[in-house]
């Protein structure tokens, strides 16, 4: 698979890194912008799983590859992979906050500790009622 960047496929006729290549991306859209990100990504993953597994990737949607793989059994199965570049979500004032990864992972490492806490207490209580019913069979 050949290695494209981003500059190749937003201008591909253009010398790489000139003022007026830097110039011309300051002006390119948001959405191609976005668009030239998702896919050398796609390739990056697509060129690293194809020697990994030695399959052939298939695209299966926009942004969206598979792998026809075999699980240890010989079944087959086809892993999906969508890339996704989110924008932020909009707020009451008309304009958008933007997407934070840093703070969206922080957010589900808080939220699956809340979670684990939730079960330990589920947990506890299930033993306390069951050591509270061996209690009472015992009298």
């Amino acid at each position: 698979m050949t290695n494209i960047k981003f500059y190749d496929i937003i201008f591909p006729e253009q010398e790489k890194d000139t003022p007026q290549t830097r110039k011309d991306m300051r002006m390119a859209s948001k959405a191609s912008l976005e668009n030239a990100l998702r896919t050398e990504i796609l390739e990056v993953i697509t060129e690293a799983l194809s020697e990994h597994f030695d399959v052939d990737i298939i695209t299966v949607g926009s942004g969206e590859i598979s792998l026809p793989i075999t699980d240890a059994e010989g079944n087959e199965k086809y892993p999906k992979i969508k890339v996704s570049i989110p924008r932020g979500t909009r707020n009451g004032e008309g304009g958008y906050t933007p997407y934070d990864g840093y703070n969206a992972a922080e957010e589900y490492k808080l939220e699956q500790e809340s979670k684990a806490q939730e079960r330990a207490v589920r947990k506890a209580m299930r033993e306390a009622e069951k050591g509270k019913k061996k209690d009472d069979s015992e009298e």
